[in-house]
């Protein structure tokens, strides 16, 4: 009788575990987690086969030349665009291929340059920290030699101040870059833009100068992030370099 018993109890235990199991009830539903979510890559914008793009209504030469990956001012000569780059939508611009490439050279100066200062000099004079906030991902290169990140993300809480890290001109604002949701991009020098992306305010407008250390929008969670957080990128002469090179070091 107690051999029976044990054998029943055994067999309704079975059932109740395979029964739960097959429900789901008893199984969580993992999210994915900050880390993985902030290293979604933002890709760059692939060149169209017939080497031209139209330009959409909210663009600018520089948001244009950023999606490529591009010099605006070799991008500008090009199209013979003077400053201060006016486009409109509809135009049809040559963007830089192997054939242009040439063409869109930048011009050498013939007078003797000025001693340029290393970046790791000027860093912590010439930068400040958009935000306050853990780093959660890095500039850097996956294995295939590819950019894995084109600059850093910052945490941070829906709508903490994002400020200017450098004095400069507002050259986009808006959100027509895929994957960067409410973006601003700010020209500093002929040479030097900066980004700050997935926004949920953006506060100032595109023409508007700012200043060092200037809020100019609030943390978000637009574009392809899952968390509050701020994407920051550096681009000097169009390409990215890293933030961290440039940004004071912290404590």
């Amino acid at each position: 009788m107690w051999a029976w018993q044990s054998t029943t109890r055994l067999f309704c235990l079975v059932l109740c575990v395979f029964v739960t199991a097959c429900s789901g009830s008893a199984i969580p539903v993992v999210e994915r987690d900050s880390v993985s979510s902030s290293r979604t890559k933002l890709a760059r914008q692939a060149m169209p086969a017939s080497g031209k793009h139209t330009v959409r209504r909210g663009e600018t030469l520089y948001s244009i030349a950023w999606m490529y990956g591009q010099d605006f001012k070799r991008l500008a000569k090009v199209n013979d665009i003077p400053a201060p780059y006016v486009i409109h939508a509809g135009e049809r611009l040559q963007l830089i291929t192997a054939r242009t490439a040439k063409a869109a050279a930048p011009i050498r100066p013939t007078a003797r340059p000025r001693s340029v200062v290393p970046p790791s000099s000027l860093a912590s004079a010439a930068w400040h920290w958009p935000t306050n906030g853990r780093v959660l991902s890095r500039f850097g290169q996956n294995s295939g030699g590819q950019l894995a990140s084109k600059g850093i993300d910052i945490e941070g809480v829906l709508g903490q101040a994002v400020y200017s890290t450098r004095a400069g001109k507002v050259v986009y604002a808006g959100n027509g870059i895929r994957g960067y949701g409410n973006l601003l991009i700010v020209k500093h020098n002929a040479d030097y833009l900066s980004a700050y992306a997935y926004n949920s305010r953006l506060l100032v407008k595109e023409g508007e100068h700012v200043k060092e250390g200037q809020k100019i929008a609030e943390i978000g969670k637009s574009g392809v992030a899952r968390q509050a957080k701020l994407h920051f990128e550096i681009r000097k002469s169009g390409k990215p370099v890293n933030p961290l090179s440039f940004l004071p070091k912290r404590g």
